[in-house]
């Protein structure tokens, strides 16, 4: 019902499609692309555009359209796993802070205050320290500093739900709290959540970029568009033209996912979508 609703309204349907191109692309980039991405010319450096390379090639010959497309699924990839580790951790967090025990609660609380403080930067820096760049570090960087944002954004919502009659009386039945968390709490605050997390999603390409480009994120014998444009970068003064290709899927990439997350929001919400309002007031009604 949320992806019928989402369908219907232009802001949910074009950030669909986007999101459905770039996931096809990243598949195709997986089984071919135009070039291999080690297959460089020398006789063709700085190549403009043409039939043999569409949009041109590198400093080195490579083929851009290559890099870019095989950076399509290392993007998404990233985009993906930086959502689904900062939901869980998130959510956990989330769930901590209003927990029935006020130890926990305070504990929980002290730590999310003290590490929200740490950029994400600094924490990318601790992490590729011992292995150097990777994939893997911008991952675990970007969704710790997301999940601690998520939880400062979703917990005064979270402590408001807990105190709810619903939840007292649970509590008094002995429900467990695991119970009254997913039950109760937890739809009361996924609108928050979900734009918590798009936004983090929107984010993730950035950070991915500007950690690149520091030298600690996507190692360089890696496809994704933050390096082609940190490659880029460097000679942006005589060859312009080489940062358009990978800045603007960046841009519009996170435009699309910062918009379909305002559509996924209101979609799933029923004070803002009257046909899940009529939905669940038709299920109450049985």
């Amino acid at each position: 019902m949320i992806l019928r609703s989402l369908i219907r309204r232009w802001d949910g349907l074009l950030p669909l499609i986007f999101v459905a191109l770039w996931a096809l692309v990243g598949l195709i980039s997986l089984l071919w692309t135009p070039y291999a991405l080690t297959d460089t010319d020398g006789y063709s450096v700085w190549a403009a555009p043409s039939a043999a390379h569409v949009l041109g090639t590198d400093g080195a010959g490579a083929d851009i359209a290559t890099w870019l497309m095989a950076g399509s699924a290392t993007e998404f990839a990233i985009v993906v796993a930086v959502i689904a580790l900062t939901f869980v951790l998130g959510v956990s967090g989330v769930a901590l802070s209003v927990a029935h025990s006020a130890r926990v609660r305070s504990v929980s609380v002290l730590v999310i205050d003290a590490l929200i403080s740490i950029p994400t930067v600094v924490i990318a820096l601790i992490l590729a320290a011992p292995a150097g760049a990777s994939v893997l570090a911008v991952i675990l960087a970007c969704s710790i500093a997301y999940a601690l944002n998520l939880m400062r954004v979703v917990r005064p919502a979270a402590v408001a739900a807990a105190r709810s009659q619903y939840v007292v009386y649970a509590r008094y039945k002995g429900v467990s709290e695991g119970r009254i968390f997913v039950q109760h709490i937890l739809p009361q605050v996924m609108p928050s959540i979900i734009i918590t997390v798009s936004h983090s999603a929107a984010t993730a390409i950035l950070a991915e970029s500007g950690l690149t480009y520091l030298g600690i994120g996507v190692p360089a014998h890696m496809a994704s568009w933050g390096q082609s444009l940190a490659t880029a970068a460097r000679f942006v003064s005589l060859h312009p033209a080489t940062a358009i290709w990978p800045g603007l899927l960046i841009t519009v990439a996170v435009i699309a996912l910062n918009i379909l997350g305002d559509a996924v929001r209101e979609c799933a919400d029923p004070l803002t979508n009257p046909v899940l309002r009529a939905a669940q007031s038709k299920e109450g009604s049985k």
